[in-house]
Order: structure tokens, then sequence, then C-alpha cells
């Protein structure tokens, strides 16, 4: 049995969906019964759901965080005490495995306030005494994601958009192949590391923001014109985005704190694979993945092309 966090939303659904044994599963609400998913009633702060889901547990992939918030308080809450919780309720279930799925955002901690919510969710996990392992994944894509749509559709209207300057770079993963590798993981490995994990281009230097067009470009079969955008328009797009969100009761989804994040000119994941060479691969390259991606996002009519 193995206990997951977040396994309602994009990473975490795919995890359950791939593991091929029984998993309890923490949920906000009562779900729908689900063939190999025990579903567990509650939150992050919620002491008596976070003991059930990880009584007799083999391992814990903690996935669940917050991406936005208001303030520093909003991400330190999930990111921070969240992790705290489930570290503790594995603790005391008496669960030794434990996967914590950071991000690369982690390793510049003075960026933005979730890097830094989430670096310190990393200390609690590094300083608990169970066996951890922590993946810092890049850009996660894959068929049902939402973050990635606006720039698919920006792409089919012809334009790519390319932040943290001409010689700015980034690293990708397929969403199962990073669930694969958390579950390779929930089985054993290396304990004690910090992994980065891309789709194998990391060690090749990942992908300048063109190629990353271009691979869009291609899947999408048009042409894309690639806009660099300088960080101070970046960031006045984010003030600008902010004011029209609090305007309408909502957050931003290009807020300040993640113009700053997106304005890094280095977000290229190295030498996470090799830690886990034997273990598993990455299977699913780029060019593939976006275009199953792109056909899935058609199909559903989330944008038009």
């Amino acid at each position: 049995m193995i206990a997951i966090t977040g396994a309602t939303g994009f990473v975490g659904s795919r995890v359950a969906a791939l593991a091929g044994q029984p998993v309890r599963a923490l949920t906000r609400r009562p779900r729908a019964a689900q063939a190999g998913i025990e579903w567990v009633v509650g939150d992050l702060d919620d002491g008596a759901a976070l003991a059930r889901l990880c009584a007799g547990a083999s391992a814990v992939i903690h996935i669940a965080g917050v991406v936005n918030a208001a303030d520093a308080a909003g991400f330190r809450s999930g990111n921070v005490s969240g992790t705290g919780n489930v570290l503790a309720a594995a603790t005391g279930a008496g669960v030794t495995r434990f996967v914590q799925v950071s991000s690369l955002a982690a390793r510049e901690p003075g960026l933005s306030l979730y890097g830094a919510s989430k670096a310190e969710g990393d200390a609690r996990v590094m300083a608990s005494g169970l066996d951890w392992v922590i993946v810092r994944p890049p850009g996660v894509y894959g068929p049902g994601d939402t973050e990635m749509l606006e720039i698919f559709q920006a792409a089919a209207w012809g334009l790519g958009l390319a932040p943290g300057g001409p010689d700015a770079r980034i690293s990708l993963i397929h969403v199962d192949d990073l669930a694969r590798a958390l579950l390779a993981l929930a089985e054993g490995g290396p304990v004690h590391q910090i992994l980065e994990l891309d789709d194998g281009m990391g060690d090749r230097g990942g992908y300048s923001h063109k190629e990353f067009a271009g691979l869009i470009a291609a899947a999408l079969g048009r042409r894309v014109w690639t806009l660099p955008i300088a960080p101070s328009v970046l960031m006045a797009g984010a003030v600008v985005a902010t004011l029209v969100a609090r305007l309408q009761g909502r957050l931003p989804k290009l807020s300040r704190d993640r113009a700053r994040y997106l304005a890094h000119p280095d977000w290229v994941a190295r030498g996470g694979n090799a830690r886990l060479a034997g273990r598993w691969v990455p299977q699913i390259d780029a060019p593939d993945g976006l275009a199953a991606t792109i056909a899935h996002a058609r199909s559903q009519g989330q944008f038009t092309a």
C-alpha cells in the first residue's frame, strides 16, 4: 500500500493510475469509488486523516502543495506546515520511505516565495530521520495539463514567448515519466538525495525557449515566431495581471512571484536521471509527448487552433 497526497491533481492522478498496486489517497471531498484507490477524506491540516492515510503504508509519496498564493503565509501553510504534518503522520505510522515531490524552484529559494517555501519544506524532509528522497521536476506536461494551455494557444496564434533572455534554458518531463519515477522511488533506490529528473535532455543543456516553441509549432503544424520578454516587461505584465485579478476577486496566474521565477535563465535539470539508472529511464521524448498533449487538448476543446 502506497499513501499519496495530491492524488486528485495532475501529477498525483497519474501516479495513482499507473501504480499497479493498491494506493491510499488523500482527498478534500468525498469521491466515488475507484478501483485500486482507497480515498481518505481530509487535508494537510487534518492530523487524524493523515494518520489514516499513512497507517500500514509501505511508502508515502507527498505531491500536494501550493503553487499560487496571495502571500508568503499562504505558500508556507501548504508547502512547509503541510509537509511537516505529513512527515509527522508517516513517522507516527512507522513508515520509513518518504518521497517528496518538490520543484526546481527550490534550487533558487531567493527568487520567489514559492521557491522559498518549497526549499523550506524540503529542509523539513531532510531533517525528518526518514529514508527520504526529494524529486525536483522541471516543467511537467501531458494530457490533462492546464498550465501550458495558454502557451499552446499563443503558439496556435503564431507566437512563442521567451522569458529569461535569449540564453535562458529549461527542462521538461512528461507527467507519465515523472509518475513512473515516483513509483519506482517509492519501492526503493536512492536515499537522502535530491534528484532533478527530466526527459533526458538535461545533460545536453535542456531546451532554449526558441527550441521549445519550435517543438510546439511542429506539434501544431504551424510556424511560430519567438518573442523575447525582458524581465522588466514580465514584471510589468505581472503587476497588471495582479491588479485585474484583485478586481475580479481571484489570484493572478502571472503573479509578481511567478514572474521572478520565470525570468530566471537556468531551469535545466541535471544529474538525477543517472542516479536512477537501472531503476527508471524516461520513455517519452518532447516531440511525441507534446504532440499527444496538444492532440488531447484539441479533442477536449481546451483551446482553438
